[in-house]
């Protein structure tokens, strides 16, 4: 049997959520149905060195959105080893619809991310434009799957949702020395860019603290966006908060961190499915998200964990005050949403839908 040539491409390996899931389906592909490839189009990061070993890899290190050098190293690269199918991972679908106009004109499939794309107007005309190359559209949630549907007009039957999922961590690394208080440590994992919305968060640790003043919030996210970082320390100082949350910017093992913690948290603005909140259930932390994208269904409308509206403070304050002051609750939404995890996101029926979707597109093309 001839194996399918896959290769994932992603703009960088930052420690992203979007990232960790090309990785995971790069290293996870069955390799007696593929031979799994690689691209970093702009830069390698923190994740390189997930990699499975086995991994075909490629950086292209381009700066600009187009450049014809890059395009032709992965042009070249499809060519020799007879790649079949490119998985371009959001905005990564520009060079990928370009390579497939060349020799040997690989599928592409189009795996959507992000949930900001649904609010934006200019993200529908690109994109759509560009789905004329793509021969399949993976939505990470269902909203996004119906904007593609509708707003990019791509045919029902090329469009998949399929969630996200988590590889479970060995748990061999030590948690490290964190601050704060047992049963006080409160943890985001979000890159620092504004559809996380961390302003948000730091108001509701304001109004939180004057009730649960052990309260201490830590920051885990690579600093995707400078001016936005700035505006979230200027609004950790101006609410004299310096002593009650530490940034520490991009870890290497999330894992051991969240095993230090007590309570995980999200505040976007916008989401598609947070690989954090899987995280955060596979650590059996309680945790809290906004009602954006998929975190209701992760968190099982709110039975696995609690849900809050985006961009209220109070009503964020509120849901961690209720798992600051009772660690019988947090015990309880640890527990139903480490459940929920393993049953839902873990990697085996999710491999095999993306698996289906290849070979589907593979026959269809060559029947």
């Amino acid at each position: 049997m001839n194996r399918i040539g896959v290769m994932q491409l992603t703009d960088t390996l930052d420690a992203g959520g979007a990232e960790r899931m090309t990785v995971n389906l790069a290293n996870l592909l069955p390799r007696e149905r593929f031979r799994s490839y690689l691209c970093a189009t702009r830069r390698e990061g923190a994740l390189v060195e997930l990699i499975a070993p086995d991994v075909g890899r490629l950086s292209l290190a381009r700066r600009r959105r187009f450049e014809i050098a890059a395009m032709n190293r992965l042009s070249d690269f499809v060519y020799s080893n007879d790649i079949q199918i490119l998985h371009a991972h959001g905005p990564s679908l520009l060079l990928a619809a370009l390579a497939a106009s060349r020799p040997p004109y690989p599928r592409v499939i189009w795996h959507a991310h992000y949930g900001n794309y649904v609010h934006e107007e200019r993200f529908a005309w690109v994109y759509r434009l560009l789905s004329r190359r793509t021969s399949a559209v993976i939505a990470v949630n269902q909203q996004l799957a119906d904007w593609a549907q509708h707003r990019l007009r791509i045919p029902a039957e090329r469009v998949k949702y399929i969630p996200n999922f988590a590889v479970e961590s060995d748990g061999a690394g030590e948690a490290p020395e964190l601050p704060g208080a047992p049963g006080n440590r409160i943890v985001c994992v979000a890159n620092l860019r504004p559809q996380k919305d961390h302003l948000t968060l730091v108001r509701a640790m304001a109004l939180a603290a004057e009730q649960a003043p052990e309260a201490h919030l830590v920051m885990v996210g690579a600093v995707i966006n400078q001016d936005y970082c700035a505006q979230i320390k200027n609004e950790i100082s101006r609410l004299k908060l310096d002593r009650r949350i530490t940034i520490l910017g991009e870890q290497r093992d999330v894992p051991a961190i969240l095993r230090g913690c007590d309570i995980g948290v999200l505040s976007s603005a916008s989401e598609g499915l947070p690989m954090a909140l899987i995280e955060y259930g596979q650590a059996g932390l309680p945790s809290i998200a906004t009602q954006v994208g998929q975190c209701a269904e992760v968190l099982d409308q709110g039975r696995a964990g609690i849900l809050a509206p985006p961009g209220e403070p109070e009503q964020l304050a509120e849901a961690l005050l209720s798992l600051l002051r009772s660690s019988e609750l947090r015990a309880q939404f640890g527990a139903q949403l480490r459940h929920r995890v393993r049953e839902v996101y873990s990697p085996g029926s999710v491999i095999e839908k993306i698996c289906r979707t290849y070979e589907l597109v593979i026959h269809s093309h060559t029947a």
